[in-house]
């Protein structure tokens, strides 16, 4: 069933005062099922002492508050599994409300374990980290799920790729249902489960087991429980128990290496199964109609069992592994050979199925980041999905582009074009007029573009672009670097992207301003024209107005904008509108006076 398509801030309000309603009956149903328990158990002991000491009653009369008792106990589990169900559906709404409010910043999944200082546009365009790209659109709860949304958004998809993935968020984005769904399984946890450690798991070389093993061990088992009952009740003597319990021994002393090998390599497999078989089994019962999707659940089926059956079969064998610490079982494992039999049936499970389950794990992950695009699109219904450019020239062109972290309602849209007319566009202007800020746009909604989401502007058509920028440089004591060693090393970086099969699209703000004036220029206008040479296209961004010059070194391929400001009453305003041209003034006085230095 489809979700209800109006506009998401309703929807989201509607469904939270729907679950707020649900806690409060479920908690109201919870300590009212606690009271009854509390009394039941009272009149039980009451009944217990009037059959025990004045004999009023039959002891049989017991049972009654017993059975009611157990009745009670029952419905109070499934009262607090509701009550916890309807809390955790409580949150999910409420984060999805803070993403429309602009409540978002450091409440989700930041992606920090991605973040790194020499990717070449991660960190300047706020990728991973608190009040990122990464931490607004991922609704992912398993480590695999997290690895793919990071790998989309850090580096840029396949063309054909990308319009199946294009497709499979369109179908989803409506889906809110679905999504409620997936947030509201298992425990209200994150899966952590190592991909690679499971895909070494399932694929190492087997432990070989006599192919009459576990047949043997089973006859064993029975066999000792058989005496044993015998000898208690007086039929058997001592020594047929005896006899089955030392072929045990030889059997357990036998097998020992290759039981403590199975037993130890698949305790670390076992914590998060839960929520990945849920989530399997979520996706393998909705009726898809997305290419990409049901290539998703293609994958999840081998032979005549899917993934989710043959995983919780493992989860069960996990289980009978965690209760071998159990004193009874240690004492008594011996007699029915548990350790071994246990070990024999993982083999066999790792055997069969062992080498898919990294697969059906990934394929979880790859849902997963869907979704989270999808729930991205559902929430900005403002935002379109960009034209994919054919093979030509590179472009970006953008109508009505806006900053994708910013709140909406106060962010200004510009017009942006880059590729068609002028492969570099200098955008020039004073101190927080808007000239980074429009940087990270343009470089977050590449990002996004190519990841398969859509983006923060009406229109924007787009060749397959290697985003790369210089915008948060800074310097490092543990490496001893200086920002301005830091930067070219990083321009290095970039120039080295053009010589890859894909168009550069390079993002650099105040370029080479580590350095004087009359280098900056000579420098800064070099780099610049290789790049373009070399079929990148890009935007600088300056405020030493020196620089602006390199439109006619460069002379068609370059096109010179500005952001403005002006005073009002003394204080300086921004409109952050991109106008065409260079910025004839400056603001730097203004702002040092604004902070009370004498200037």
């Amino acid at each position: 069933m489809l979700a209800h398509t109006g506009e998401p801030l309703n929807e989201y309000v509607s469904r939270r005062d729907g679950w707020s309603q649900q806690k409060i009956a479920r908690e109201r149903e919870f300590r009212q099922l606690g009271n009854w328990r509390l009394a039941v158990a009272a009149v039980f002991a009451v009944m217990v002492w009037l059959a025990a000491g004045p004999h009023l009653i039959a002891a049989w009369w017991l049972l009654l508050p017993l059975a009611l008792f157990v009745w009670l106990a029952i419905r109070l589990s499934r009262a607090r599994q509701l009550k916890i169900r309807a809390a955790r559906a409580l949150r999910y709404y409420e984060n999805g409300l803070g993403r429309l409010d602009d409540r978002w910043a450091g409440d989700g999944n930041d992606g920090m374990r991605f973040r790194s200082t020499d990717h070449v546009y991660a960190d300047d365009l706020d990728l991973f980290g608190k009040g990122s790209l990464f931490e607004l659109v991922s609704t992912t709860r398993t480590a695999s799920g997290d690895a793919v949304l990071a790998g989309w958004l850090r580096t840029p998809s396949e063309r054909q790729e990308l319009a199946a993935r294009q497709e499979a968020v369109r179908e989803l984005a409506p889906n809110l249902d679905l999504r409620e769904d997936i947030a509201l399984l298992g425990a209200d946890v994150r899966a952590s489960i190592d991909e690679e450690v499971l895909e070494r798991w399932g694929s190492a070389p087997a432990v070989l087991f006599p192919p009459f093993a576990r047949v043997l061990a089973l006859i064993l088992a029975l066999a000792s429980v058989a005496t044993g009952a015998l000898l208690l009740a007086g039929v058997l003597r001592l020594w047929p128990f005896a006899a089955v319990l030392g072929i045990n021994f030889i059997l357990i002393a036998a097998f020992r290496k290759r039981v403590d090998l199975v037993l130890a390599s698949v305790e670390a497999t076992g914590p998060d199964l839960r929520l990945e078989r849920y989530l399997l089994q979520r996706i393998e019962r909705e009726a898809f109609q997305a290419a990409g999707l049901q290539n998703i659940q293609q994958r999840l089926q081998i032979g005549s069992l899917d993934a989710a059956r043959r995983l919780a079969r493992l989860e069960r064998w996990i289980e009978l592994v965690d209760s071998s610490e159990h004193i009874l079982l240690q004492t008594f494992g011996p007699v029915v050979l548990w350790r071994q039999q246990i070990a024999m049936g993982v083999e066999g499970w790792r055997r069969e199925s062992g080498r898919y389950i990294a697969g059906w794990l990934s394929a979880v992950g790859e849902f997963e980041a869907i979704e989270s695009l999808a729930s991205l699109a559902y929430e900005r219904p403002s935002w379109s999905f960009p034209v994919l450019a054919e093979d030509g020239p590179p472009v970006f062109a953008a109508e009505g582009l806006q900053h994708p972290l910013l709140p909406p309602s106060r962010c200004v849209a510009n017009d942006v074009t880059i590729g068609d007319s002028h492969s570099l566009l200098i955008v020039s202007g004073s101190n927080m007029s808007g000239k980074s800020t429009l940087l990270r746009a343009i470089g977050l909604n590449t990002v996004l573009a190519w990841a398969g989401a859509p983006v923060a502007a009406k229109m924007l058509r787009l060749s397959r672009l290697q985003t790369a920028a210089s915008i948060r440089i800074v310097d490092s004591l543990q490496e001893g670097r200086s920002r301005f060693m830091a930067e070219i090393l990083r321009i290095r970086q970039i120039v080295d992207l053009t010589m890859g099969p894909s168009p550069v699209l390079f993002l650099l703000d105040e370029l080479l301003s580590g350095t004087n004036s009359h280098d900056r220029l000579i420098g800064a206008t070099a780099i610049v024209k290789g790049l373009v040479e070399r079929g990148a296209i890009g935007l600088v961004t300056t405020h030493d107005l020196a620089l602006a010059n390199m439109e006619s070194d460069l002379r068609a391929h370059a096109a010179n904008f500005h952001f403005d400001d002006q005073i009002v009453e003394g204080q300086i305003e921004f409109d952050y509108r991109l106008k065409p041209g260079v910025v004839v003034r400056s603001n730097a006085i203004e702002l040092m006076r604004a902070v009370g230095l004498k200037v």
